[in-house]
């Protein structure tokens, strides 16, 4: 069974078509499409949930993947998105702005990547209720949501999106009884302070945890050197990295802090080492800092074993330069790694283009590989949603290994490590 009040529309590739088709589907969409659904599931196609030959719409999920399902063929679970589509702005003077377009677009690929999952599951005998919310990404409007009875009473509420999105929604702390997955945002769950919050993108400290475990484990080091920018927003990746450090090795990796100033790495040399790898942590993403410093290590890996950790965000800053960081052995972390030579990538790639008349974007695979993993769970016997630690995952995008931490909720603590060879990154780890 597939409850939803958004009908089984294609949408074309970009713009405010997209938008208003969108629109129409949520206006037409007045009832729930409703199929009933035998004890032994689905025998033929399910209302809204069917392709061009008229048979369900499937995708595989990655082999070897959790959670293991026992399916409960009574049990329907209800899914709340609640999605920055901003509709009303299509039939305003100003029309979107380039911003608000962009939020629309990311609302709309996650979306279609989430109902995709939830065809997959429905064609597989899962039963589900989808209702679908605009935001507006308006915070008293989003604040306003959190009284609405049917989203309140759902098995799991999907966004807001972005932070101040959440913040309005949550409001009052304590008020929300139900599970709250934040889709997209790597934000601190700290700032938000709520045990029901389900952070699924890994906030920065747990790609420093997962740097440090890496270099602990893999390289083992017996001194290794931060080199701190003078900024304090360093801090953010090295205290939790430095605790890591300090944790996994019982304090027997000496830590060696240095201010680097103007790019000079000479009061180091006397305790760099010509015969192992000499470990540096660069956690800055400033350009005028990066430029001399790496351009420093660069001279100094001529004479010494040198590897650096850097900052995830270097995998998106452009005026980085691939051979210095091949010569400096540069690695981070990444909690978005797609595999396009799998499998199940490739399903889904045929999926998505079938359905959609579109190639997935970033958000798209995030909303299918949240759909796919969130809508195992709710359809397990009993309720599982307090024991995500029980269900690792494999997805599309990242893997899935949540931790419970008091106050703050479920926190998605996977990270890739990755290595720059041959003029691109490859995963080590």
């Amino acid at each position: 069974m597939y409850m939803t009040l958004v009908q089984n529309h294609r949408l074309p590739l970009s713009g405010n078509n997209k938008l208003w088709l969108l629109a129409l589907i949520l206006i037409s969409a007045c009832s729930p499409k409703v199929q009933p659904v035998g004890k032994t599931g689905p025998k033929s196609p399910v209302a809204g949930n069917t392709n061009q030959t008229g048979k369900p719409t499937t995708v595989t999920p990655p082999a070897g993947t959790k959670p293991e399902v026992k399916l409960s063929a009574n049990k329907t679970s209800s899914i709340a998105l609640l999605l920055p589509f901003s509709l009303d702005n299509l039939n305003s003077v100003k029309g979107y702005s380039a911003a608000d377009l962009k939020k629309a677009n990311i609302a709309i690929d996650y979306y279609q990547g989430f109902k995709l999952a939830l065809d997959s599951l429905t064609a597989r005998g899962y039963n589900y209720k989808l209702q679908i919310y605009d935001t507006k990404d308006e915070p008293a409007y989003t604040h306003s949501l959190s009284a609405n009875p049917a989203i309140k009473n759902s098995n799991l509420i999907v966004g807001p999106v972005f932070p101040e999105g959440i913040k309005s929604f949550l409001g009052t702390p304590g008020t929300l009884s139900k599970p709250l997955l934040s889709p997209l945002s790597p934000a601190p769950p700290n700032d938000f302070a709520n045990n029901n919050l389900i952070t699924v993108n890994p906030p920065l400290e747990y790609h420093a945890r997962g740097a440090a475990q890496y270099v602990n484990n893999k390289l083992k080091p017996k001194k290794i050197f931060i080199l701190r920018s003078g900024f304090s927003e360093d801090n953010k990746y090295l205290v939790p990295f430095k605790k890591m450090m300090d944790s996994l090795s019982k304090r027997k990796i000496q830590v060696v802090n240095f201010t680097v100033s103007k790019g000079s790495l000479t009061a180091l040399l006397p305790q760099l080492n010509n015969k192992i790898e000499n470990i540096f942590i660069v956690a800055a993403v400033n350009k005028s800092f990066l430029s001399v410093t790496l351009r420093s290590l660069d001279t100094l890996s001529r004479h010494f074993p040198v590897t650096v950790i850097g900052h995830p965000n270097w995998e998106k800053l452009t005026f980085l330069k691939a051979d210095q960081l091949q010569r400096i052995k540069a690695h981070i972390t990444s909690a978005d790694r797609v595999n396009y030579r799998a499998a199940a990538t490739i399903n889904f790639i045929k999926s998505y283009r079938k359905h959609f008349n579109a190639e997935p974007s970033a958000f798209a695979y995030k909303g299918f590989d949240e759909g796919m993993y969130f809508g195992q769970v709710l359809a397990q016997d009993g309720n599982e949603m307090p024991y995500l630690d029980r269900h690792d995952y494999k997805a599309l995008h990242n893997d899935f290994h949540f931790v419970k931490k008091p106050r703050l909720g479920w926190i998605n603590s996977h990270v890739y490590v990755l290595k720059y060879v041959n003029f691109e990154l490859k995963q080590v780890e």
